[in-house]
């Protein structure tokens, strides 16, 4: 059931913009929908049969929506609330849907009329995965008791698990979850563009757990840029993580080249004890080897296959004891990649000849040592990049990429998607059967 006489409005009718929009219209909503004013003519003809108001700008939706939801990229969030918000209704609630929390709060209680409620929300998703039964962080930041209520009646339209959270709170764990998972991911891809080859062609990468990693990163490249940049840039939780992940592949890939054998030893099985427990029986992922085949997109035949170090993975382990961290903690507010991304580190460390082979590789193979300087100079060069807050250069480096790996962005992305569906249908299924 709907909140009666009840408009919903979205800024922003980007990909997640016109996912909320048409969600909230198929549960009966009114939907106030605009984007840039100089897009207004083309979203009436594209989405003319959608049963959405089409509005010129933030300033019509603004005006006429109980519930306004910007969905627009965390680096504007700032600039289009002090340019639209003096226009909210007044009365109405605001949210947002940036990946961080703290600068839109901020732009919030800054730009918004006093007779305003914020309570702010984040569907911890893309786009391309349905809202139903994904995590939704709630965020209450200045409302009445009946205007909360009615905020979270209408969000239960999306139909997702709501996670009621202090926007704090919310971006320490989606620093803990997104910050050194995305690194990895798009630093694969650099690498891969460095070097000039696709990974589909790499035999370094033609079966189980490689294949999510070729796989997600196809998927995080087949995204928008700011959608990374704003989560990495903006939240300094987040870069602690980073520096920490980068410290971590430091630590490992020099110790791999001078022969330290013991001493990244003895750090791969502390880490190994303090994530998995000594007898690796905190698993909870538990990927399907199956369904890490059915991932591949390589031409390589699997028997001219090559091992692998492993080395992101090792490193995000490695990550996690030092910051006194159990990535167990956060499958609350876990995001797709991140659920992705634990369940390949477990999958290798909970697996002891997997794990053994892969730390002789990284000791002993030189082929390997040599693939691996070249990713570890594009984790480097992310981690600078972030630190220095350049948004540009994110963009630069992230486009020249997503440009190098475009022959297979989309099949990757589905593949990616096929997965990412089963693990949340499986889990889903574990649920029901407690």
């Amino acid at each position: 059931m709907v909140v009666e006489n009840f408009e919903i409005g979205i800024i922003g009718a980007g990909d997640m913009g016109m996912l909320y929009a048409q969600r909230f219209q198929q549960a009966g909503y009114v939907v106030n929908l605009c984007d840039t004013p100089e897009r207004h003519t083309e979203l009436q003809s594209k989405h003319k049969d959608l049963g959405l108001n089409i509005l010129r700008d933030g300033y019509a939706v603004s005006r006429r929506s109980d519930l306004i939801i910007y969905s627009v990229p965390a680096v504007v969030i700032n600039s289009t609330v002090e340019k639209y918000g003096r226009a909210t209704k007044v009365g109405a609630i605001v949210a947002g849907q940036t990946s961080v929390k703290t600068p839109e709060v901020q732009a919030f209680l800054e730009h918004l009329p006093d007779d305003t409620h914020i309570v702010t929300c984040h569907s911890m998703h893309g786009p391309n995965i349905s809202t139903r039964g994904q995590p939704l962080a709630i965020i209450r930041v200045r409302s009445s008791d009946e205007h909360y209520e009615r905020a979270v009646h209408a969000l239960e339209a999306l139909e997702s698990r709501m996670i009621f959270l202090t926007y704090e709170e919310h971006d320490r764990i989606t620093a803990d979850t997104q910050a050194a998972t995305h690194l990895s991911f798009i630093s694969l891809g650099t690498a891969w563009s460095l070097q000039g080859y696709h990974p589909w062609l790499n035999p370094q990468f033609i079966s189980g757990i490689n294949n999510v990693k070729v796989a997600m990163a196809l998927r995080i490249y087949a995204s928008k840029w700011h959608v990374y940049a704003g989560l990495a840039i903006m939240n300094p939780l987040a870069k602690r993580q980073i520096s920490c992940y980068v410290e971590s592949m430091t630590t490992l890939y020099k110790w791999m080249v001078a022969g330290n054998r013991q001493e990244f030893r003895t750090l791969i099985h502390d880490a190994a004890d303090f994530v998995f427990g000594r007898d690796r029986s905190h698993k909870k992922i538990m990927l399907d080897d199956d369904v890490l085949q059915q991932l591949s997109l390589s031409q390589v035949p699997d028997e001219m296959s090559r091992p692998n170090s492993h080395l992101s993975l090792l490193s995000a382990a490695v990550c996690w004891y030092k910051m006194r961290m159990s990535p167990y903690d956060n499958l609350v507010c876990q995001t797709p990649p991140f659920r992705m991304w634990l369940g390949i580190v477990e999958y290798l460390f909970c697996d002891h000849e997997m794990l053994e082979q892969s730390i002789e590789t990284a000791l002993e193979d030189r082929y390997t040592q040599a693939e691996d300087l070249v990713f570890y100079t594009a984790v480097t060069g992310w981690g600078q990049c972030i630190e220095l807050g350049s948004f540009d250069g994110y963009r630069e480096r992230f486009e020249k990429t997503a440009e190098f790996l475009r022959p297979k962005l989309e099949q990757g992305k589905d593949l990616s998607t096929m997965i990412l569906k089963k693990l949340t249908n499986d889990e889903a299924q574990a649920s029901m059967n407690k």
